[in-house]
């Protein structure tokens, strides 16, 4: 049996509102987002900055319900600061194909809506 690395979850377009060196690494991000994106807490993310090209793998701190906040800690906050875009991605292994759960949030990190993972139709023409 092999399994692969598969999408399972993200949230799309969120936005840094905390960078905080002196907190034990991670990243904390609203209760309200993680339901809505179908993750959990102590899970593994990449966390993809769209400002600054950074990436890196963290865990998931349960943050306070309904505030919007996302918070990058410890040493990840030298790569990523409050105020950027980034895409929060986690990843499951398996033997089949999963259906990943994706969101998109505004600038304040609420939620837009969900969005279909149909990355062929973003795909430019051939001639």
């Amino acid at each position: 049996m092999q399994l692969r690395s598969f999408m399972s979850s993200k949230i799309h377009k969120a936005t840094v509102t905390e960078a905080n060196l002196d907190y034990v690494g991670s990243i904390t991000i609203d209760a309200d987002l993680l339901d809505l994106a179908g993750l959990l807490p102590n899970e593994k993310v990449l966390v993809v900055s769209n400002t600054s090209g950074a990436r890196l793998e963290t865990y998931i701190i349960e943050g306070k319900r309904g505030t919007g906040y996302i918070g990058i800690n410890g040493a990840a906050s030298h790569l990523i600061e409050a105020g950027e875009e980034i895409i929060i991605i986690a990843f499951t292994l398996a033997t089949e194909p999963v259906e990943p759960k994706a969101i998109l949030v505004d600038k304040n990190n609420r939620f837009v809506c969900n969005l279909p993972e149909e990355q062929a139709a973003f795909a430019p023409e051939t001639a």
